[in-house]
């Protein structure tokens, strides 16, 4: 089979898929704790659970909830999803019942795939949703008798549920016959993601076969990604980074190691048995894998780049160094992006780093800075919010059409996020428009103030939030986590001068608390509207 030229072809990435299936049907597609799965296996395995949907009555536009940590049932389902033409809809699997009830009532979702253990949260709410099929997994069906890493909690024995379909008998025993489907590449829903959004409930964001190809396709060529790259994936499949980290190795024909979750012995085994060679991570991740006594006694030689993204600590050339002193691979912030563009609008290319931004934008995409009043266009190294054209934005908001024409004028996406552009075209992201502080008239962007906090000896993380004054209008509150060396030998007041005598009079915070954690997202991500709300209370 001739290798198909991809920079010509606008293909679903299931098809990529496909097209690896034939031309290296052996390679290794997924490695998950030592259990290698084929690229002939995952196709094939993909392709028995779409038609058995189908036989289910799933059709092209239906929807299919995935509620499932990383894992390979959650990259088998979301491929036979897509070869019928119905539409993936990922549910965090951190998720309480009332936000799944939420999100499968906003979808109308058909059919959900679920972890057995996770199995009680959907049935509490499967009555007050559309459901009609609920299929059930388990981790031991794709892992080795000793799993290597370590598998990160006890596993059980296999649990078959009354009223649920095993997803492994499906795969055993299910015939292949798929309808033929035809997909429009540019206009077909093929996912949709929620957004966390800064208020309100969240929604959900319309991506098109057509928006996953083009983010993919573009990523891969920046970072120069081949068949020959290993990529650790440890953020979560049902986030958007996760999904497109997962989408870029099937699209060049790569191996994934996939973890359930991040431990620092888990990555030293996975990138050094596996000789990993791309990794995506949190800062968070970075720190502890260097803070580990054994680090300098890993094997890091096949790891060439690392992007990250600064959830919970920001990213520094200093830290880069140390990684690269650690590693002998770049550390840099990997992109820009939103839920709604499939993310990665600009990217940091591994061999051009600048530190303090997310790099320059994709190739076919474009992206201004606009006043926040006017909406004109400002000029180089002014700040104001961000807007998008490319082939990744969203075909809109599913069931909200007044929150599809705010977001969406012209072909443009104005994301509610404050950035601002260098003379050579590279972003720096400010904060969230909705986040920004207003000081006695001033701007302020918690990103700001929390970049300088952390750079504190005694802070770990840190998050800032706006509080009302009523004579400023709103000062500046900081949460701060300290480092546990430090935790009894400095105060609040002792910072709140610290930060005095570093940032402008109208920015340094007027408010320290001190905290254990800090409220984030499943992926890491600091939520500041939390501690709003907190505040709110007092």
């Amino acid at each position: 089979m001739l290798f198909l030229n991809w920079t010509n072809k606008n293909l679903p990435i299931h098809e990529c898929l496909r097209h690896y299936a034939a031309a290296t049907p052996d390679k290794t597609a997924i490695i998950f704790y030592g259990y290698k799965i084929s690229y002939k296996e995952l196709d094939d395995w993909s392709d028995r659970f779409a038609s058995f949907l189908s036989e289910k009555g799933v059709q092209k536009g239906d929807k299919v909830a995935l509620f499932l940590q990383n894992c390979p049932q959650y990259i088998i389902s979301h491929f036979a999803i897509q070869k019928l033409g119905a539409i993936v809809g990922p549910c965090s699997p951190m998720f309480k019942e009332w936000e799944l009830e939420y999100e499968l009532k906003d979808l109308g979702a058909k059919a959900i795939v679920t972890l057995s253990e996770l199995y009680p949260i959907v049935q509490k709410v499967k009555s007050n949703t559309k459901l009609e099929l609920v299929i059930t997994t388990d981790y031991i069906d794709f892992l080795p008798e000793a799993p290597f890493p370590d598998f990160p909690e006890a596993v059980h024995s296999k649990t078959l549920i009354s009223n649920t379909i095993d997803l492994f008998q499906i795969l055993k025993n299910n015939q292949k016959y798929l309808p033929k489907i035809d997909i429009d590449f540019e206009n077909d829903v093929a996912l949709i993601v929620y957004t966390s959004g800064s208020t309100g409930l969240p929604k959900g964001a319309m991506l098109s076969y057509q928006n996953a190809h083009y983010k993919t396709k573009m990523m891969a060529e920046v970072r120069g990604m081949t068949s020959d790259d290993t990529s650790l994936s440890v953020m979560p499949l049902c986030h958007i980074a996760g999904m497109l980290g997962m989408n870029i190795s099937i699209y060049t024909g790569g191996t994934i190691v996939l973890l359930t979750r991040f431990s620092v012995e888990a990555a030293f085994t996975a990138i050094e048995n596996y000789k990993v060679t791309a990794a995506q991570t949190v800062v968070p991740m970075n720190i502890a894998i260097m803070n580990h006594p054994k680090a300098k006694e890993i094997d890091f030689h096949s790891l060439r780049m690392n992007g990250c993204t600064s959830f919970g600590i920001q990213l520094t050339e200093e830290i880069a160094e140390e990684w690269e002193q650690l590693t002998g691979a770049p550390l840099f912030e990997s992109a820009y992006g939103l839920s709604e563009t499939h993310t990665a609008d600009t990217v940091m290319s591994p061999i051009s780093i600048k530190f303090g931004t997310t790099g320059k934008p994709l190739p076919g995409t474009e992206i201004k800075i606009v006043s926040l009043d006017s909406r004109k266009e400002v000029q180089v190294g002014e700040e104001g919010e961000i807007i998008i054209k490319s082939a990744g934005v969203f075909k809109g908001y599913l069931n909200k059409p007044e929150e599809t024409n705010k977001a969406l004028k012209d072909g443009w996406l104005f994301t509610g996020d404050i950035g601002k552009l260098d003379e050579e075209g590279y972003l720096s992201f400010l904060g969230r428009q909705k986040e920004m502080i207003k000081c006695s008239g001033y701007s302020v962007f918690p990103e700001d103030v929390e970049l300088m906090i952390n750079k504190h000896p005694a802070v770990a993380e840190s998050a800032v939030v706006g509080v009302q004054d009523p004579i400023r209008g709103e000062s500046v509150k900081a949460f701060v986590v300290l480092k546990e060396a430090y935790e009894y030998n400095i105060t609040a007041e002792e910072l709140i001068l610290w930060c005095k005598h570093k940032m402008a009079a109208y920015k340094y915070p007027r408010y320290v608390e001190l905290r254990r954690s800090l409220p984030k997202t499943g992926t890491g991500k600091l939520l500041r509207r939390e501690l709003v709300k907190q505040e709110k209370i007092k």
